[in-house]
């Protein structure tokens, strides 16, 4: 691909080339990555490290009781990995309704009745025993050492840190890790996590052992009985992530990858199956009609998916159906390039997250990402071993239905690593964080690189929007106030949003740019949020 690196944007980054690199959206956390390059480690290794070190400088986020994805090329082929978190044995409808009522919809939004069984610290462990070239623990050694001695708080971390204060202040355990003189800490005020950093010991010297059936899980057991929930230590026994195969779909050449149900990848992959209907190209990148018919492919794309994707064994349809040419290309007949529509869903039958990405010169490339869900997840610390609880469980529902709740199911899922090949080959490794806005990502950037040239910097950094509901999408402040003006004209109600975090997610993107001996690679980091591309 020759990019054009001019960038029309306004951006504090510039791209990175090295031939060994890692990105992600917080620079104590990429270095941690290289630390294991240079030690000899691969780009397994260095995620791991990074994702390790993200729970502590990026708690908001992200923590030791997250959920996580990943996407890797071994050097010779393509592997997924989900280890999203599994409902409780205790978990059924019944459940739910007596303690919340007949009329509960969703498990809460926080509190120990939102957290599932925690998958990320399995992610870590079996990436390292399948793939990694460091012993285990090494790659939690810079993750121990910033808990223990702290780091200077940055200031897109503080800024969401700050606005989730008086939601969860009360929630156990919370204000104990996270408000440690009774408030936030302000930008470049000192924080230390000394309870995650024995967690994090536990979970090195014991593999992860200590997590899943050991003393972390045992105090969990504890922690939860005290506050309501009724999370077991044998859940946690019983938890293992799980290997599956990549999802694909041919774009201008290329083939995007993603996780298959029950996560979200599969909507980027369905408007990008719409949009090759389209001569994308040919139209001008940041005006009304591109913005336009990437608003209405993803549109469509959503409705199939709110519709259908849960958990595999409880999905009506297909991934085939729904990825069908014949059906995406009768979906995109339905787009009026004049007016905006609400699309109800087809039938296929007929037819707060931290991302990060690490490459290294022998060829292995990683895409990963974990998440706490809703910034800093269900509110819940464990106070000894400082765990961090997502609420991932509020994405099941007590209704009947294809993601009803049901004891070791998992909940439809958000967070979604991309990959990208050509002729079977790695090209690059990317994702963009961010709720319902990471598919939204995943398409509006590799368009932006693949129709329109932009490099991965200019992808990254160029203005977005992101689609809600029925009419209603946000834009970026940043976008052409003539395309604004045009997408209003065609029927699309929209708010205009000042805070890029909260609303249009954050990437990293690494583009192999021909051999990883000789050329290697070229990364960029969304500044949107602290992050950093770090190379050697």
């Amino acid at each position: 691909m020759n990019f054009n690196f001019d960038n029309p944007y306004t951006s504090t980054r510039i791209p990175v080339f090295a031939r060994n690199i890692v990105s992600s959206s917080h620079p104590l956390a990429s270095q941690a990555g290289l630390r294991m390059m240079l030690k000899g480690g691969n780009a397994v290794d260095a995620a791991i490290a990074a994702a390790a070190a993200m729970t502590i400088v990026e708690p908001v986020s992200n923590g030791l009781g997250s959920d996580a994805f990943c996407i890797l090329w071994d050097g010779k082929e393509l592997h997924g990995l989900n280890a999203s978190g599994r409902a409780p044995q205790s978990w059924t409808p019944d459940y739910f309704q007596r303690k919340y009522g007949a009329s509960a919809a969703t498990p809460p939004k926080r509190g120990m009745d939102s957290v599932t069984v925690p998958g990320a610290v399995s992610s870590w462990v079996t990436m390292s025993e399948r793939f990694g070239k460091l012993p285990f623990a090494d790659l939690m050694e810079p993750a121990i050492e910033i808990a223990e001695r702290g780091y200077l708080l940055s200031p897109v971390v503080q800024q969401k840190w700050s606005a989730a204060t008086d939601e969860l202040q009360s929630q156990p355990g919370f204000a104990g890790a996270f408000l440690p003189w009774g408030r936030a800490p302000n930008v470049g005020e000192l924080f230390q996590f000394k309870a995650a950093a024995k967690g994090l010991r536990a979970i090195a010297q014991s593999k992860g052992a200590a997590f899943y059936g050991g003393e972390i899980a045992h105090a969990l057991e504890k922690f939860s009985a005290s506050n309501g929930g009724s999370v077991t230590a044998r859940d946690f026994e019983n938890y293992q992530p799980e290997w599956v195969k990549p999802i694909a779909k041919d774009y201008r050449g290329y083939t995007l990858h993603e996780i298959p149900p029950n996560g979200q990848g599969i909507a980027a992959l369905i408007a990008l199956g719409i949009l090759d209907r389209f001569d994308v190209a040919g139209l001008p990148v940041d005006g009304v009609d591109s913005q336009h018919l990437q608003i209405e492919a993803m549109k469509l794309a959503f409705a199939d998916v709110y519709r259908y994707v849960a958990e595999p064994s409880s999905m009506e349809v297909t991934v085939d159906q729904m990825l069908d040419d014949t059906y995406l290309a009768s979906r995109a007949r339905l787009i009026d390039m004049k007016k905006a529509q609400d699309f109800g869903a087809g039938n296929p039958v007929k037819g707060g997250t931290i991302y990060l990405t690490a490459a290294d010169e022998d060829g292995m490339m990683v895409s990963f990402i974990q998440s706490n869900y809703m910034g800093f997840g269900s509110g819940c610390v464990e106070p000894e071993f400082g765990v961090s609880l997502q609420n991932r469980g509020h994405g099941f529902s007590v209704a009947a239905g294809i993601n009803q709740v049901a004891p070791g199911k998992r909940p439809f899922h958000t967070i979604i690593p991309a990959f990208v090949t050509r002729d079977g080959q790695p090209v690059m490794s990317y994702g963009v964080m961010g709720a319902n806005m990471q598919p939204q990502g995943h398409l509006q950037t590799l368009v932006r690189m693949l129709d329109y040239k932009q490099s991965p910097q200019a992808a990254c950094d160029a203005p977005r929007w992101r689609y809600n509901a029925g009419l209603e999408i946000n834009v970026e402040s940043a976008m052409n106030p003539a395309t604004v003006e045009g997408l209003a004209a065609r029927g699309h109600r929209m708010e205009v949003i000042n805070d890029s975090y909260q609303d249009f997610g954050s990437g990293q993107f690494i583009w192999r740019a021909g051999d990883p001996k000789v050329e290697g690679y070229v990364a960029a980091s969304d500044s949107r949020r602290d992050g950093q591309a770090a190379g050697f």
